[in-house]
Protein backbone atom coordinates (compact mmCIF):
# COMPACT_ATOMS: atom_id res chain seq x y z
CA UNK A 1 0.00 0.00 0.00
CA UNK A 2 1.42 3.38 -1.04
CA UNK A 3 0.90 6.84 0.33
CA UNK A 4 -2.69 8.06 0.50
CA UNK A 5 -3.83 10.15 -2.46
CA UNK A 6 -5.76 13.33 -1.78
CA UNK A 7 -7.75 15.08 -4.48
CA UNK A 8 -10.13 18.02 -4.15
CA UNK A 9 -12.81 19.55 -6.36
CA UNK A 10 -14.87 22.70 -5.82
CA UNK A 11 -18.53 23.42 -6.07
CA UNK A 12 -19.72 26.06 -8.54
CA UNK A 13 -22.33 28.68 -9.23
CA UNK A 14 -23.58 30.06 -12.51
CA UNK A 15 -23.19 33.80 -12.77
CA UNK A 16 -25.65 33.81 -15.63
CA UNK A 17 -27.48 31.04 -17.55
CA UNK A 18 -29.54 28.07 -16.47
CA UNK A 19 -30.39 24.96 -18.49
CA UNK A 20 -28.46 26.22 -21.51
CA UNK A 21 -25.80 23.50 -21.52
CA UNK A 22 -27.94 20.65 -22.86
CA UNK A 23 -29.24 23.03 -25.55
CA UNK A 24 -25.65 23.58 -26.78
CA UNK A 25 -25.74 27.19 -25.64
CA UNK A 26 -23.47 29.38 -23.51
CA UNK A 27 -22.72 29.24 -19.80
CA UNK A 28 -20.73 31.44 -17.43
CA UNK A 29 -19.98 29.64 -14.15
CA UNK A 30 -17.30 30.14 -11.53
CA UNK A 31 -15.71 27.61 -9.18
CA UNK A 32 -16.21 28.42 -5.50
CA UNK A 33 -13.81 28.16 -2.54
CA UNK A 34 -15.79 25.31 -0.88
CA UNK A 35 -14.45 21.90 -1.82
CA UNK A 36 -15.06 18.18 -1.62
CA UNK A 37 -11.92 16.23 -0.69
CA UNK A 38 -11.22 12.56 -1.30
CA UNK A 39 -8.48 10.63 0.49
CA UNK A 40 -7.77 7.33 -1.24
CA UNK A 41 -5.63 4.46 0.08
CA UNK A 42 -5.15 2.12 -2.90
CA UNK A 43 -4.55 -1.61 -2.44
CA UNK A 44 -4.69 -4.75 -4.54
CA UNK A 45 -8.39 -5.47 -4.05
CA UNK A 46 -11.11 -5.33 -6.71
CA UNK A 47 -13.49 -3.03 -4.87
CA UNK A 48 -13.73 0.37 -3.24
CA UNK A 49 -14.77 0.75 0.36
CA UNK A 50 -16.15 4.26 0.70
CA UNK A 51 -17.17 6.35 3.69
CA UNK A 52 -18.36 9.94 4.01
CA UNK A 53 -18.07 12.39 6.88
CA UNK A 54 -21.78 13.14 6.38
CA UNK A 55 -23.13 9.60 6.39
CA UNK A 56 -22.88 6.71 8.82
CA UNK A 57 -21.32 3.41 7.85
CA UNK A 58 -19.50 2.54 4.66
CA UNK A 59 -20.37 1.31 1.18
CA UNK A 60 -18.48 -1.31 -0.83
CA UNK A 61 -18.46 -0.80 -4.60
CA UNK A 62 -17.28 -3.60 -6.87
CA UNK A 63 -15.60 -2.93 -10.18
CA UNK A 64 -18.47 -4.77 -11.90
CA UNK A 65 -21.07 -2.33 -10.60
CA UNK A 66 -23.92 -1.45 -12.94
CA UNK A 67 -26.56 1.31 -12.92
CA UNK A 68 -29.08 0.57 -10.19
CA UNK A 69 -26.68 -1.33 -7.94
CA UNK A 70 -25.91 1.60 -5.63
CA UNK A 71 -28.19 4.42 -4.51
CA UNK A 72 -27.90 7.61 -2.47
CA UNK A 73 -24.68 9.62 -2.23
CA UNK A 74 -22.52 6.58 -2.97
CA UNK A 75 -24.15 6.22 -6.40
CA UNK A 76 -22.03 9.15 -7.60
CA UNK A 77 -18.87 7.32 -6.54
CA UNK A 78 -20.08 4.07 -8.09
CA UNK A 79 -20.99 5.96 -11.25
CA UNK A 80 -17.42 7.18 -11.64
CA UNK A 81 -16.10 3.61 -11.19
CA UNK A 82 -18.58 2.39 -13.79
CA UNK A 83 -17.79 5.24 -16.20
CA UNK A 84 -14.05 4.58 -16.03
CA UNK A 85 -14.55 0.85 -16.58
CA UNK A 86 -16.96 1.44 -19.47
CA UNK A 87 -14.29 3.61 -21.10
CA UNK A 88 -11.80 0.75 -20.81
CA UNK A 89 -9.63 2.25 -18.09
CA UNK A 90 -7.84 0.25 -15.41
CA UNK A 91 -9.07 0.45 -11.82
CA UNK A 92 -7.46 -0.14 -8.46
CA UNK A 93 -9.30 -0.93 -5.28
CA UNK A 94 -8.83 0.50 -1.85
CA UNK A 95 -10.38 2.59 0.89
CA UNK A 96 -11.77 6.03 0.15
CA UNK A 97 -12.91 8.65 2.62
CA UNK A 98 -14.82 11.76 1.59
CA UNK A 99 -15.09 15.06 3.41
CA UNK A 100 -16.75 18.22 2.20
CA UNK A 101 -17.71 21.74 3.10
CA UNK A 102 -20.01 21.84 0.06
CA UNK A 103 -23.63 22.01 1.23
CA UNK A 104 -25.65 19.19 -0.30
CA UNK A 105 -28.85 20.18 -2.09
CA UNK A 106 -28.12 23.90 -2.18
CA UNK A 107 -27.79 24.19 -5.95
CA UNK A 108 -24.02 24.67 -6.08
CA UNK A 109 -23.41 21.28 -7.72
CA UNK A 110 -22.22 19.16 -4.83
CA UNK A 111 -22.66 16.06 -7.02
CA UNK A 112 -20.20 17.30 -9.66
CA UNK A 113 -17.66 18.21 -6.97
CA UNK A 114 -17.92 14.68 -5.58
CA UNK A 115 -17.64 13.06 -9.01
CA UNK A 116 -14.62 15.14 -10.01
CA UNK A 117 -12.79 14.57 -6.72
CA UNK A 118 -13.36 10.80 -6.90
CA UNK A 119 -12.31 10.72 -10.54
CA UNK A 120 -9.14 12.67 -9.80
CA UNK A 121 -8.16 10.35 -6.97
CA UNK A 122 -8.77 7.18 -8.99
CA UNK A 123 -6.93 8.37 -12.08
CA UNK A 124 -4.01 9.61 -9.99
CA UNK A 125 -3.75 6.15 -8.42
CA UNK A 126 -3.50 4.45 -11.83
CA UNK A 127 -1.39 7.14 -13.50
CA UNK A 128 -4.09 7.75 -16.10
CA UNK A 129 -3.35 11.09 -17.72
CA UNK A 130 -6.79 12.36 -18.64
CA UNK A 131 -7.20 15.99 -19.61
CA UNK A 132 -9.88 18.05 -17.89
CA UNK A 133 -12.33 17.82 -20.76
CA UNK A 134 -12.23 14.03 -20.92
CA UNK A 135 -12.54 13.95 -17.13
CA UNK A 136 -15.65 16.12 -17.39
CA UNK A 137 -17.14 13.75 -19.97
CA UNK A 138 -16.55 10.72 -17.75
CA UNK A 139 -17.99 12.48 -14.69
CA UNK A 140 -21.04 13.61 -16.67
CA UNK A 141 -21.61 10.07 -17.91
CA UNK A 142 -21.54 8.84 -14.32
CA UNK A 143 -24.30 11.30 -13.44
CA UNK A 144 -26.37 10.79 -16.59
CA UNK A 145 -26.17 7.05 -17.15
CA UNK A 146 -25.47 5.60 -13.70
CA UNK A 147 -27.25 7.99 -11.34
CA UNK A 148 -29.91 8.84 -13.93
CA UNK A 149 -29.83 12.65 -13.76
CA UNK A 150 -30.14 14.13 -17.30
CA UNK A 151 -27.75 17.04 -16.72
CA UNK A 152 -25.42 18.75 -19.16
CA UNK A 153 -21.65 18.93 -18.67
CA UNK A 154 -21.44 22.46 -17.32
CA UNK A 155 -21.14 21.52 -13.64
CA UNK A 156 -18.21 19.19 -14.21
CA UNK A 157 -16.42 21.63 -16.51
CA UNK A 158 -16.74 24.42 -13.94
CA UNK A 159 -15.43 22.21 -11.14
CA UNK A 160 -12.47 21.01 -13.18
CA UNK A 161 -11.49 24.17 -15.07
CA UNK A 162 -12.16 26.93 -12.53
CA UNK A 163 -9.60 29.65 -11.88
CA UNK A 164 -9.17 32.34 -9.23
CA UNK A 165 -10.72 35.69 -10.26
CA UNK A 166 -12.01 34.15 -13.48
CA UNK A 167 -15.37 33.07 -14.79
CA UNK A 168 -15.54 30.42 -17.50
CA UNK A 169 -17.24 31.20 -20.79
CA UNK A 170 -18.38 27.79 -22.00
CA UNK A 171 -19.63 27.45 -25.56
CA UNK A 172 -21.20 24.03 -25.90
CA UNK A 173 -21.57 24.26 -29.68
CA UNK A 174 -18.02 25.42 -30.39
CA UNK A 175 -16.87 23.02 -27.64
CA UNK A 176 -14.62 25.49 -25.83
CA UNK A 177 -13.98 26.86 -22.35
CA UNK A 178 -12.40 30.33 -22.07
CA UNK A 179 -11.50 32.13 -18.84
CA UNK A 180 -13.00 35.63 -18.45
CA UNK A 181 -11.80 38.10 -15.82
CA UNK A 182 -14.29 38.25 -12.96
CA UNK A 183 -12.99 40.26 -10.01
CA UNK A 184 -15.81 42.32 -8.51
CA UNK A 185 -13.86 42.86 -5.28
CA UNK A 186 -11.35 44.99 -7.20
CA UNK A 187 -14.25 47.26 -8.19
CA UNK A 188 -15.67 47.54 -4.68
CA UNK A 189 -18.45 45.06 -5.42
CA UNK A 190 -19.30 41.99 -3.34
CA UNK A 191 -20.66 38.75 -4.73
CA UNK A 192 -23.08 37.40 -2.13
CA UNK A 193 -24.16 33.78 -2.04
CA UNK A 194 -27.51 33.53 -0.25
CA UNK A 195 -28.50 30.00 0.63
CA UNK A 196 -32.25 29.84 1.07
CA UNK A 197 -31.85 26.56 2.97
CA UNK A 198 -34.73 25.26 0.91
CA UNK A 199 -33.36 22.00 -0.52
CA UNK A 200 -32.50 22.29 -4.19
CA UNK A 201 -34.64 19.51 -5.65
CA UNK A 202 -35.64 18.83 -9.21
CA UNK A 203 -39.00 17.86 -7.78
CA UNK A 204 -41.14 15.39 -9.68
CA UNK A 205 -38.74 15.14 -12.59
CA UNK A 206 -39.05 18.86 -13.32
CA UNK A 207 -35.47 19.09 -14.64
CA UNK A 208 -36.16 16.30 -17.13
CA UNK A 209 -39.46 17.95 -18.01
CA UNK A 210 -37.74 21.23 -18.89
CA UNK A 211 -35.19 19.44 -21.03
CA UNK A 212 -37.92 17.53 -22.87
CA UNK A 213 -39.79 20.77 -23.48
CA UNK A 214 -36.71 22.33 -25.08
CA UNK A 215 -36.22 19.26 -27.24
CA UNK A 216 -39.82 19.46 -28.47
CA UNK A 217 -39.38 23.13 -29.30
CA UNK A 218 -36.23 22.36 -31.29
CA UNK A 219 -38.06 19.57 -33.14
CA UNK A 220 -40.88 21.95 -34.07
CA UNK A 221 -38.26 24.31 -35.48
CA UNK A 222 -36.61 21.52 -37.45
CA UNK A 223 -33.24 21.79 -35.68
CA UNK A 224 -31.19 19.53 -33.48
CA UNK A 225 -30.83 22.07 -30.68
CA UNK A 226 -32.12 25.53 -29.82
CA UNK A 227 -28.64 26.95 -30.32
CA UNK A 228 -29.13 26.57 -34.07
CA UNK A 229 -31.78 29.31 -34.02
CA UNK A 230 -29.97 31.58 -31.55
CA UNK A 231 -29.17 34.20 -34.18
CA UNK A 232 -32.77 34.23 -35.47
CA UNK A 233 -34.12 35.84 -32.30
CA UNK A 234 -37.19 34.96 -30.28
CA UNK A 235 -39.53 35.74 -33.20
CA UNK A 236 -38.72 32.34 -34.66
CA UNK A 237 -40.48 30.71 -31.70
CA UNK A 238 -43.86 31.47 -33.28
CA UNK A 239 -43.37 28.16 -35.10
CA UNK A 240 -43.36 26.21 -31.82
CA UNK A 241 -46.75 24.55 -31.47
CA UNK A 242 -47.05 24.43 -27.68
CA UNK A 243 -47.03 27.84 -25.95
CA UNK A 244 -45.35 26.39 -22.84
CA UNK A 245 -42.56 24.89 -24.97
CA UNK A 246 -42.20 28.27 -26.68
CA UNK A 247 -41.77 30.02 -23.33
CA UNK A 248 -39.18 27.46 -22.25
CA UNK A 249 -37.28 28.02 -25.49
CA UNK A 250 -37.50 31.80 -25.07
CA UNK A 251 -35.71 31.50 -21.75
CA UNK A 252 -32.91 29.52 -23.39
CA UNK A 253 -32.42 31.99 -26.23
CA UNK A 254 -32.54 35.06 -24.01
CA UNK A 255 -30.28 33.57 -21.33
CA UNK A 256 -27.73 32.69 -24.02
CA UNK A 257 -27.79 36.32 -25.13
CA UNK A 258 -27.41 37.48 -21.54
CA UNK A 259 -24.25 35.37 -21.16
CA UNK A 260 -22.67 37.18 -24.12
CA UNK A 261 -23.76 40.56 -22.75
CA UNK A 262 -22.38 39.82 -19.29
CA UNK A 263 -19.01 38.87 -20.78
CA UNK A 264 -18.94 42.16 -22.68
CA UNK A 265 -19.89 44.09 -19.53
CA UNK A 266 -17.17 42.35 -17.52
CA UNK A 267 -14.57 43.41 -20.06
CA UNK A 268 -15.41 46.99 -19.13
CA UNK A 269 -15.91 46.26 -15.41
CA UNK A 270 -19.49 47.47 -15.80
CA UNK A 271 -21.00 45.67 -12.83
CA UNK A 272 -24.16 47.78 -12.95
CA UNK A 273 -24.89 46.27 -16.36
CA UNK A 274 -24.01 42.80 -15.09
CA UNK A 275 -26.44 43.29 -12.22
CA UNK A 276 -29.29 44.27 -14.54
CA UNK A 277 -28.67 41.15 -16.60
CA UNK A 278 -28.72 38.96 -13.50
CA UNK A 279 -32.11 40.38 -12.54
CA UNK A 280 -33.43 39.86 -16.08
CA UNK A 281 -32.32 36.23 -15.93
CA UNK A 282 -34.18 35.82 -12.64
CA UNK A 283 -37.37 37.12 -14.28
CA UNK A 284 -36.90 34.74 -17.20
CA UNK A 285 -36.44 31.75 -14.90
CA UNK A 286 -39.52 32.80 -12.95
CA UNK A 287 -41.87 33.59 -15.83
CA UNK A 288 -40.70 31.62 -18.86
CA UNK A 289 -38.89 28.59 -17.45
CA UNK A 290 -40.87 28.46 -14.19
CA UNK A 291 -38.11 26.98 -12.05
CA UNK A 292 -38.00 29.47 -9.18
CA UNK A 293 -40.16 29.40 -6.04
CA UNK A 294 -41.93 32.08 -4.00
CA UNK A 295 -39.17 31.72 -1.42
CA UNK A 296 -36.39 32.25 -3.99
CA UNK A 297 -38.26 35.13 -5.66
CA UNK A 298 -38.63 36.87 -2.30
CA UNK A 299 -34.89 36.70 -1.64
CA UNK A 300 -33.89 37.95 -5.10
CA UNK A 301 -36.49 40.76 -5.16
CA UNK A 302 -35.67 41.91 -1.65
CA UNK A 303 -31.94 42.04 -2.38
CA UNK A 304 -32.51 44.29 -5.39
CA UNK A 305 -34.91 46.57 -3.55
CA UNK A 306 -32.36 46.94 -0.74
CA UNK A 307 -29.60 48.07 -3.08
CA UNK A 308 -28.13 45.05 -4.87
CA UNK A 309 -27.10 45.74 -8.47
CA UNK A 310 -28.82 42.52 -9.42
CA UNK A 311 -29.81 39.11 -8.09
CA UNK A 312 -30.85 35.76 -9.44
CA UNK A 313 -31.33 32.15 -8.47
CA UNK A 314 -28.42 29.90 -9.39
CA UNK A 315 -28.73 26.20 -10.11
CA UNK A 316 -31.27 23.95 -11.75
CA UNK A 317 -34.22 25.36 -9.84
CA UNK A 318 -36.87 24.71 -7.20
CA UNK A 319 -34.79 25.83 -4.23
CA UNK A 320 -31.13 26.36 -3.48
CA UNK A 321 -29.20 29.62 -3.64
CA UNK A 322 -29.49 33.19 -4.87
CA UNK A 323 -26.49 35.26 -5.92
CA UNK A 324 -26.42 39.03 -5.66
CA UNK A 325 -23.93 41.67 -6.78
CA UNK A 326 -23.85 44.31 -4.05
CA UNK A 327 -21.76 47.46 -3.54
CA UNK A 328 -19.40 46.63 -0.68
CA UNK A 329 -20.82 49.40 1.49
CA UNK A 330 -24.36 47.99 1.09
CA UNK A 331 -23.63 44.38 2.08
CA UNK A 332 -24.95 44.73 5.64
CA UNK A 333 -28.05 46.60 4.48
CA UNK A 334 -28.91 44.04 1.80
CA UNK A 335 -28.17 41.09 4.09
CA UNK A 336 -30.33 42.53 6.85
CA UNK A 337 -33.23 43.23 4.52
CA UNK A 338 -33.15 39.69 3.13
CA UNK A 339 -33.08 38.16 6.61
CA UNK A 340 -36.02 40.28 7.78
CA UNK A 341 -38.13 39.56 4.71
CA UNK A 342 -37.49 35.83 4.93
CA UNK A 343 -38.26 35.78 8.65
CA UNK A 344 -41.47 37.75 8.14
CA UNK A 345 -42.58 35.22 5.52
CA UNK A 346 -41.91 32.28 7.86
CA UNK A 347 -39.09 30.73 5.84
CA UNK A 348 -35.88 29.31 7.37
CA UNK A 349 -33.13 31.81 8.15
CA UNK A 350 -30.80 32.01 5.14
CA UNK A 351 -27.05 31.82 5.27
CA UNK A 352 -25.39 34.76 3.53
CA UNK A 353 -21.70 34.81 2.66
CA UNK A 354 -19.40 36.85 0.47
CA UNK A 355 -17.72 34.61 -2.07
CA UNK A 356 -15.37 34.71 -5.07
CA UNK A 357 -14.10 32.74 -8.04
CA UNK A 358 -11.63 30.06 -6.95
CA UNK A 359 -9.36 27.37 -8.40
CA UNK A 360 -10.63 24.20 -10.01
CA UNK A 361 -10.02 20.58 -9.09
CA UNK A 362 -6.64 19.13 -8.29
CA UNK A 363 -3.67 19.67 -6.01
CA UNK A 364 -3.11 23.28 -7.06
CA UNK A 365 -3.97 26.10 -9.42
CA UNK A 366 -3.54 25.80 -13.15
CA UNK A 367 -2.65 28.45 -15.68
CA UNK A 368 -5.25 30.26 -17.76
CA UNK A 369 -6.04 28.20 -20.81
CA UNK A 370 -8.64 27.83 -23.54
CA UNK A 371 -9.90 24.26 -23.51
CA UNK A 372 -11.75 22.55 -26.34
CA UNK A 373 -13.96 19.50 -26.06
CA UNK A 374 -15.09 18.68 -29.58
Amino acid sequence: MGNPIRYEAPDRINLIDEHTDYDLGFALPIALPERTAVTFDPDQSTALTVRSDREGGEVTIGFDTSPGDVSGWAAYVAGVVWSLREAGHRMVGGTMSISSDVEMGSGVSSSAALECAVLGALTTATGLGLDRIESARLAQRAENDYVGAPTGMMDQLASLCGEPRRALLIDFLAASVRPVVFDPDAAGIALLLINSRAPHRHAGGEYASRRASCERAAADLGVGSLREVQDSGVGVLGAVSDPVDARRARHILTDNQRVIEVVAALQGSDFAAVGRLLTASQASMRDDFEITTDHIDLIADTAVRAGALGARMTGGGFGGCVIALVPADRVDVVSGAVRRAVDDAGYPEPTIARTHAAAGAGPGNHAATTWTFD
